[in-house]
């Protein structure tokens, strides 16, 4: 059984679902008015990861995640550049899709936008209005955060010692529109000729934080199985989702929660962010290096731990993202000479590394110590590709493994078969030669070859070659 770790309780708890064998999940997605950084990037890879244990574990998961298609930083942002919100808006969601399929994330189910749901918004703040838990001032709508009973529950903050400008974006202009300062926007008037929807209480645009209670409840259900997003959401994020939707439905609005470590940046292990200036995009990173390297690394720390970004740690994953590659090339090249039937050691084996991964992710989804089962599995096909004999069912078996447990970590390995004609040819024409004893030619062939990026490599079982 799979066990998580719950924000909202502070701790490990066996995972339930609502309906069983299906996991409905929402995660918060990107404000896109830039690339995303690789900080935003840990959430986006964590999840990912997680939900493909899920599916690993015979699961069918509704992922959900939204975009914040507007809002403050979009308003400024389109302004500056002379554009219209919804061109900023499309130019960094198609960017944002770019980057993740570059690092090899699964599509959502479903990517909705704010603006696409401002209907519904408006519906859902008209409820709390009636309800007595928002107001209208000045063409601003506000949620009264103290008639929530529970708010606070999920970040362990005291009500009573919250300070003024929790509730984000606050300037002393809002606070005169409030009832008190901690209460927060869940509509925004409209300023000027800025883009602005209809609504009873007047034109504007949603607040943050209801765009998300909105875009849950919808698609997933009143109550929902998992919430999750980077610990920088939970408050105050995330905690005015619970005291909206709850308000709202009279339902607990989700049964767990899960948040993501920082990425940190320097020897004071600063927070990488947008506004502190110290972050690198995706959007360069996969320019300059193999995007399966940030994934790699991103994806095999437990996701609730702070992920340190330096150089070192960058080429200590491309030294291991190298070994399982070559691991599994040395799998397949043996596949041309195998025998029939199985290794009835190895099998084994291989069944008690799979144990020994599923104890380890079941755990909260211990990445570490699964990744760390992986490298097992890899040195057991190493030594398997060195035996002199080798059964098939045996290789089959540690194809698949290694592929679908790797794959959990968002890894791709390439099968590293001859597939391009013309060097196959020249392969096989620098064996003839090197057997003719003609090592000028063999040496020609092998330089030409390298200035095509191949590098050869002369095994007992024959040459194998691979891009550099």
């Amino acid at each position: 059984m799979i066990n998580l770790y719950n924000t909202m309780t502070r701790q490990k708890e066996p995972f339930q679902p609502i309906t069983p064998g299906v996991v409905n999940m929402y995660v918060c997605g990107p404000t896109v008015y830039n690339y995303i950084h690789i900080g935003n990037a840990r959430s986006i890879i964590a999840f990912d990861t997680i939900r493909r244990y899920f599916e690993y574990r015979g699961f069918k998961v509704k992922f959900v995640s939204n975009f914040t298609d507007v809002d403050d930083k979009m308003i400024n942002t389109a302004k500056k550049d002379g554009i219209t919100v919804p061109e900023l808006a499309e130019k960094f969601i198609q960017a944002f899709m770019q980057d993740s399929k570059a690092i090899n994330v699964e599509p959502a189910t479903m990517n909705p936008r704010a603006t696409q749901n401002v209907p519904e918004i408006v519906g859902f703040i008209q409820v709390l209005i009636d309800k007595g838990y928002a107001y209208v001032s000045d063409g601003d709508v506000y949620y009264r955060t103290r008639k929530f009973a529970n708010y606070g529950e999920l970040s362990g903050q005291n009500i009573d010692e919250l300070e003024q400008g929790a509730s984000e974006h606050i300037n002393d202009e809002e606070t005169a529109r409030k009832e008190d300062p901690i209460d927060f926007a869940l509509w925004k008037g409209a300023k000027g000729d800025e883009i602005s929807w209809d609504a009873p209480w007047g034109k504007g645009r949603p607040g943050w934080h209801i765009e998300c209670s909105v875009m849950a409840t919808k698609y997933l259900g009143e109550t929902i199985d998992i919430h999750a997003g980077g610990e920088d959401l939970e408050f105050p994020h995330h905690e005015n989702e619970i005291a909206q939707s709850e308000a709202k439905t009279g339902k607990k609005f989700a049964n767990y929660w899960m948040h993501n470590g920082f990425v940190t940046v320097g020897d004071e292990n600063e927070k990488m962010s947008k506004s502190l200036g110290n972050f690198v995009t995706v959007h360069d990173i996969v320019d300059k290096m193999d995007p399966q390297i940030l994934r790699l690394f991103m994806a095999t720390t437990q996701y609730r731990r702070p992920i340190q970004y330096t150089r070192e740690n960058l080429e200590e994953a491309g030294n291991n993202l190298a070994k399982l590659k070559n691991a599994f090339a040395n799998l397949n090249y043996r596949f041309k000479n195998a025998e029939s039937g199985s290794d009835g050691d190895t099998d084994r084996r291989v069944e008690e590394l799979i144990k020994q991964f599923t104890d380890a992710m079941d755990d909260d989804f211990n990445a570490q110590n699964g990744i760390a089962v992986v490298y097992e599995l890899a040195k057991v096909l190493n030594v398997y590709s060195e035996k002199e004999t080798v059964k098939l069912d045996t290789l089959e078996l540690l194809k698949n493994t290694f592929i679908q447990l790797v794959s959990i970590f968002g890894i791709q390995l390439e099968e590293g078969q001859l597939e391009d004609e013309t060097i196959k040819q020249l392969i096989v024409e620098r064996d003839t030669a090197r057997d003719n004893k003609d090592f000028k030619r063999s040496d020609e062939i092998r330089d030409q070859l390298k200035e095509q990026g191949i590098n050869l490599e002369d095994t007992p079982q024959g040459t194998r070659w691979k891009r550099a």
